[in-house]
């Protein structure tokens, strides 16, 4: 009697069950992401998009075990376009999919009402968007990873009225979520410091031509023109007030930051445009070097004005896991809202509306084209 086959099927089982019994000890964490991945903002979501997949494959390295399994973690990313209708049906499409974890949205218009649907489907959301109203909501789990429009807006005020010395200044926005809010606090601040505005003009996040709004605004002589929007604006925007010889400063908050501006504004742009962005400079900070040599080596660029955030929220979220014995959302955010995190671009501590408590402002302008920071407060 031949019993080699029995053996070789007897091998064959102790294998797959083995191989069960470590399929079994791994547990997927799903890590979604919102943000613009097409349209004019393309360049901020996929530099966001890539501090979180950098932050998962080293976690990942870590084969960090929780509650007795390994954690294999996976990005699942979806093109919110900056646009409140196409953010809304992302969050519930990563909702239905039971995914716990969001890093985003990029844009405030976005977060607001998305927010609700994360809230409602117990989902944990770590966002940039910096309108005072992302945390006004009240929903749990919710994290501002950045410092907001009331510090960004009044800080850029500040910086104009106590170093660049102007006292008159004009405001224009785009009537989105973010350029509104950070308008509105760069003028309060403005007044409050002494400044004389002498003009407030709206345009569109989808507009290029400012001529008319310029030439409006040079005939009352501001010494700075504050702009609440985006990259794709402030370029044109900058280049068109070359032209007109409108010698004002041009002034933002963190999107102007962006190296887009100097791709899409050239010359125009250098000791031109003055923004203020959370965060410290990473030229600067502890790892901050090593952060940027690490990013531009696993994805041939350099990273963009929040990179390094969405990787800090993300290893944080990992650590807090860690610490929780658990993947549980409100759990890990029981943790993180304790938790003082020291990493690349800041220590994230939070306050219980989900603020950061010591959010670090870098004030930059451009040289050859370069955002180059000049002082953190």
């Amino acid at each position: 009697m031949n019993t080699r086959p029995h053996l070789l099927s007897a091998l064959g089982l102790a294998v797959l069950a083995c191989a069960s019994q470590a399929s079994a000890q791994e547990q997927v964490v799903t890590i979604g992401h919102s943000g613009p991945l097409s349209g004019p903002n393309a360049f901020a979501g996929k530099d966001n998009e890539n501090g979180v997949r950098l932050a998962i494959e080293e976690l990942n390295a870590r084969k960090m075990v929780v509650a007795g399994k390994t954690l294999k973690f996976e990005l699942s990313s979806e093109d919110d376009q900056c646009d409140a209708k196409s953010g809304v049906n992302v969050a519930q499409k990563l909702v239905d999919n039971g995914v716990k974890y969001v890093m985003g949205p990029y844009c405030s218009g976005v977060a607001i009402p998305a927010s609700r649907v994360y809230s409602n489907g117990g989902a944990m959301v770590s966002t940039v968007g910096t309108n005072p109203k992302v945390t006004d909501g009240g929903y749990k789990n919710l994290f501002r990873i950045i410092a907001s429009d009331t510090q960004i807006g009044s800080n850029m005020a500040v910086y104009a009225a106590k170093v660049l010395k102007v006292s008159k200044v004009a405001v224009v926005d785009d009537r989105t979520a973010f350029g509104q809010g950070v308008a509105e606090e760069f003028t309060k601040e403005a007044k409050k410091q002494g400044l004389t505005v002498v003009g407030q003009e709206f345009t569109t996040d989808k507009a290029v031509d400012f001529l008319s709004i310029l030439t409006s605004l040079k005939a009352r002589q501001p010494e700075a023109i504050f702009f609440g929007g985006y990259a794709p604006q402030a370029a044109p925007m900058a280049r068109q007030m070359k032209q007109l010889g409108l010698t004002a400063k041009l002034l933002g908050g963190d999107t102007l930051c962006s190296p887009e501006v100097g791709k899409l504004g050239g010359d125009a742009v250098n000791d031109t445009v003055y923004c203020a962005q959370g965060g410290s400079m990473l030229e600067k900070a502890v790892g901050g070097p090593a952060f940027k040599a690490k990013y531009k080596k696993r994805f041939n660029t350099d990273t963009d004005a929040y990179g390094a955030s969405f990787y800090d929220q993300t290893m944080l979220i990992g650590e807090a896991m860690q610490k929780a014995n658990s993947i549980d959302p409100n759990k890990v955010g029981a943790e993180i809202y304790k938790a003082s995190y020291k990493g690349v671009a800041g220590t994230y501590t939070y306050d219980d509306k989900g603020n950061m408590t010591q959010a670090p402002i870098t004030v930059f302008t451009f040289k050859n084209t370069v955002p180059t920071a000049l002082a953190s407060y």
